[in-house]
């Protein structure tokens, strides 16, 4: 994919607003958990990663090529997310942020997933995508929880606040292409039809079944399939 000044314009601007100065940090744990442990030998950095000598960083500790190219999107979901996240790009490290592409066949879905330490803003370059979040439970049992949802159109921005189940689909006849931002040096992703159904160990099967008040052989035929990230 061409990348024209207008899309390039667009990428500065979710790049900006991702690299904010009142939060140009993480200031929560970047990590799922971190156990306490005496031997410091076995000890592993919290909250990014170790420095680099500044006398030995170079340019390329700052870069990231390959994002004007479209992902491999041969898979289950017809999507693929090319992340630059902070083990792909070291000098994001402290700074806050990261940047993904996402790329959809047609019908292609970024499933359910939430990041547990970003927020994202996503813009579309090409295609049409039908986007959402949901939000968490709400006090009242009987209310439901709410989907905020758009179509989106080449140009188009959405937010996606911290932490909530959030999804793209392409709704269109071609291709489909969108760049987003996190607040984020390492985001983190948790797909969630992969996490409930592909674990390992499994999730016992009468959880399930219980949860989503669903016969058990569904369970079961769900937690045989081959589960994979687009990422």
């Amino acid at each position: 994919m061409k990348i024209s000044a207008f899309h390039f314009t667009l990428f500065i601007a979710i790049l900006a607003v991702g690299s904010s100065p009142a939060d140009a940090y993480d200031p929560g744990p970047l990590q799922d958990f971190c156990v306490a442990v005496n031997d410091s030998k076995a000890a592993v950095f919290v909250n990014g990663k170790i420095c680099k000598d500044p006398k030995t960083v170079t340019s390329d500790d700052f870069f990231i090529s390959g994002f004007n190219k479209p992902g491999n999107i041969s898979n289950p979901f017809g999507s693929r997310v090319t992340h630059a996240f902070v083990d792909d790009l070291p000098g994001l490290n402290t700074l806050g942020i990261s940047i993904v592409r996402i790329d959809f066949a047609p019908n292609g879905v970024n499933p359910p997933h939430e990041h547990p330490r970003a927020s994202e803003i996503l813009v579309v370059l090409e295609g049409t995508l039908y986007a959402g979040f949901i939000t968490t439970n709400p006090r009242n049992p009987n209310e439901k929880n709410k989907l905020f949802s758009k179509i989106l159109q080449p140009g188009d921005v959405f937010v996606f606040p911290k932490g909530l189940i959030h999804f793209q689909y392409n709704i269109g006849t071609t291709s489909a292409v969108a760049i987003a931002s996190l607040n984020s040096q390492n985001p983190g992703i948790m797909t969630i039809p992969k996490a409930v159904f592909g674990s390992e160990p499994p999730v016992r099967a009468d959880v399930l079944v219980k949860s989503f008040d669903v016969d058990e052989k569904l369970v079961e035929y769900l937690q045989s399939l081959p589960w994979k990230g687009n990422n």
